[in-house]
């Protein structure tokens, strides 16, 4: 055998060794920790927390330290949360390449939850928006809790004094996913045809609306309980899943934004305006590449079409959480509340969740 060939076998199988010693390194699950004690001068709270990854029995409800805010930090006192997918995906870990944000072995944050509604209780001394008593929402990681302790120039906002804590809780990722989707990737126009597949969900409910109040001709993807639902919300066209498909339908959209991945990125296609544009939300299953799976048949196939098909990953800001406000305070968005769970029943709200069929969002009722 030549000696390059030698080299490159060699090379071969260094590469699957190092690939191999990393996936198990990614994978691996440590054992569950007891609780970190909380020093009896503490302040407590209670909250749902977790050492390991894993289904919800690895989430604790539990008193813990009570969070003291830095100087430019606000301590808000938590009335409402949400549930997100992206709550069960950290708490599982899964798919395994988050693990290198959220911690290997296990998690690094003990808390879980994101988006919260609630009533500043304190703020640093550096702090100049906000004052104890203003009533806020945003996203922060650890919002299933009494208190949560949030950055002044994070995703926080003041609540418009008539929405409830519940819908602005509700709000934050779902709605903020919604409204960069149409306004800042897919840049809707009033006229424009926009088919959201999956409307009925946490996102889909969001952007049937945003969309709408943008001035477009909606379509909303559904099943046959959901589809006065979303009629309601505002879309001009529903498609029943279970009766009818859209990507039969001989009608073409300027934007899609697909939720749910049960259609191929080419059967789409054909239901793309030349110059429309696809955006994927949320990935699919698997705890290796399945999540990613779209997003890469994406990126490949975008240099070979007219149309554009990308994949959005939200960022949470104070200025997209103030327009949500808006929004809200105008009537154009009104939030789905699914159903609400206590603070103590957060294991069953996000079982509820991971069952995929909630109509809008899940409140956990924190106060």
């Amino acid at each position: 055998m030549k000696l390059r060939n030698k080299i490159a076998i060699g090379f071969l199988l260094f590469l699957l060794l190092i690939t191999t010693a990393l996936a198990i390194v990614i994978s691996y699950d440590s054992a569950c920790e007891p609780a970190p004690a909380v020093p009896d001068s503490a302040e407590t709270m209670k909250a749902i927390a977790f050492s390991c990854y894993g289904s919800t029995d690895v989430l604790r409800f539990e008193d813990v330290e009570k969070p003291t805010p830095a100087d430019d930090q606000v301590l808000v006192r938590v009335v409402a949360a949400a549930v997100n997918p992206l709550d069960w995906h950290f708490m599982r870990g899964t798919p395994y390449f988050i693990r290198l944000m959220s911690g290997l072995g296990a998690p690094d944050n003990l808390g879980v939850g994101v988006d919260f509604a609630g009533t500043v209780e304190a703020v640093g001394a550096k702090v100049t928006r906000f004052k104890p008593g203003d009533e806020v929402f945003g996203g922060e990681s650890g919002a299933f809790a009494e208190y949560v302790a949030v950055h002044e120039g994070g995703a926080l906002a003041l609540k418009p004094a008539d929405v409830s804590f519940e819908a602005a809780a509700s709000s934050p990722i779902a709605a903020i996913t919604a409204l960069q989707a149409l306004r800042d990737v897919g840049k809707v126009e009033p006229g424009q045809k926009v088919l959201i597949n999956g409307a009925s969900g946490g996102v889909g409910t969001f952007a049937v609306q945003i969309a709408k109040a943008l001035g477009a001709d909606v379509t909303g993807v559904c099943s046959t309980r959901n589809v006065e639902m979303v009629r309601s919300l505002g879309a001009d066209h529903v498609f029943d899943y279970t009766k009818e498909n859209y990507i039969e339908s001989g009608e073409q959209f300027d934007l899609i934004i697909d939720m749910v991945g049960n259609h191929s990125l080419l059967a789409n296609r054909r239901v793309l305006k030349p110059d429309g544009m696809f955006i994927i939300v949320g990935g699919g299953n698997g705890d290796w590449l399945g999540p990613m799976m779209r997003p890469i048949k994406a990126m490949l196939l975008s240099p070979f079409v007219d149309q554009e098909f990308v994949m959005l990953l939200a960022d949470m800001s104070r200025e997209n959480l103030i327009t949500l406000g808006e929004f809200m305070q105008s009537g154009k968005v009104t939030p789905v509340i699914d159903s609400h769970f206590s603070l103590r029943d957060v294991p069953a709200a996000i079982r509820h969740s991971e069952d995929g069929h909630a109509r809008g969002k899940i409140i956990i009722d924190v106060e």
